[in-house]
C-alpha cells in the first residue's frame, strides 16, 4: 500500500547515476579512472595519492569536483567534459522504467551531480530522453553539489519544485537528507537498504516501485 504515501506528489525528482540505470552497468568504474587521471594532473600527485584525494574530496565536499575547485581552483567545465567522456555501451533501453516514469502525475525532472550533456546521453541510451520535463546538472546549481541543501534549493527554485508536494529518488543516502528536511518524500534506490530517519522508502527495482504508485 505504498501508493497512498505519494497521492500528494506532483513534482517527481530523479537522480541519474545508479538510479535511472542499474549499478551493474558500472559506469562509475570508467568515470573514477578519468577522475583520478584529472586529479593527478591538477595536483601533481601520483596515482595512489590522486585516488585517495578523489575519495577524500567526495566525502568532504560532496563531489571530487567541488574539492578540486575549493582546494586547487580547478575550472569545472573541462573537468566535467573529460570525466564524462565514457562509453555507454553497457546501457540498454528500459521500457518498463519509461512506462513507470511517464505514468506519474505532474512534473518529472532529473537532477544530477553530473553535467547536463552527460545526463542527456545517458537518458537517450536508456530510452528515457522524452520521459522528463526538464534536466538539471551540477552546473545549474552553480557547481555546488548535492548533498548541500543550497544546491537543491537553487535547482528547485529554477524549476518551481514545491518540496511539500515532491518526491526524491536517489541512490546516495546522504543526498536524501536535505530533501527530507525540506518536506519531500524520499526514496532510496539501491541494491541494499540504508535505514535512516530521513529515508522513507527503499527499492532495488525502480520500475516495479513506480508501477505500484500508478496502479
Amino acid at each position: 500500500m505504498v501508493a497512498h504515501h505519494f497521492t500528494h506528489v506532483r513534482h517527481w525528482v530523479f537522480d541519474l547515476d545508479n538510479t535511472l540505470y542499474p549499478p551493474a552497468a558500472r559506469l562509475f568504474d570508467q568515470i573514477e579512472i578519468r577522475m583520478t587521471d584529472f586529479v593527478m594532473r591538477a595536483t601533481g600527485a601520483d596515482r595512489a595519492e590522486a585516488d585517495r584525494l578523489r575519495r577524500v574530496y567526495w566525502a568532504e565536499y560532496g563531489t571530487t569536483l567541488a574539492g578540486l575547485m575549493a582546494v586547487h581552483g580547478v575550472d569545472p567545465g573541462p573537468y566535467l567534459d573529460e570525466v564524462h567522456d565514457i562509453s555507454l555501451d553497457h546501457l540498454e533501453p528500459d521500457p518498463a522504467l519509461r512506462a513507470g516514469i511517464t505514468a506519474l502525475p505532474g512534473r518529472r525532472i532529473v537532477y544530477t551531480n553530473g553535467s547536463e550533456p552527460y545526463a542527456r546521453r545517458v537518458l537517450a541510451a536508456r530510452g528515457l530522453e522524452d520521459a522528463f520535463d526538464a534536466l538539471y546538472g551540477v552546473e545549474h546549481a552553480g557547481y555546488r553539489p548535492k548533498p548541500a541543501r543550497a544546491a537543491f534549493e537553487t535547482v528547485f527554485a529554477l524549476d518551481g519544485v514545491e518540496a511539500g508536494a515532491a518526491a526524491m529518488f536517489e541512490d546516495d543516502p546522504r543526498n536524501l537528507e536535505a530533501p527530507h528536511q525540506m518536506g519531500m518524500r524520499t526514496v532510496h534506490v539501491a541494491d541494499a537498504p540504508a535505514p535512516a530517519q530521513h529515508i522513507h522508502h527503499h527499492t532495488d527495482d525502480l520500475a516495479a516501485f513506480l508501477a505500484r504508485l500508478t496502479r
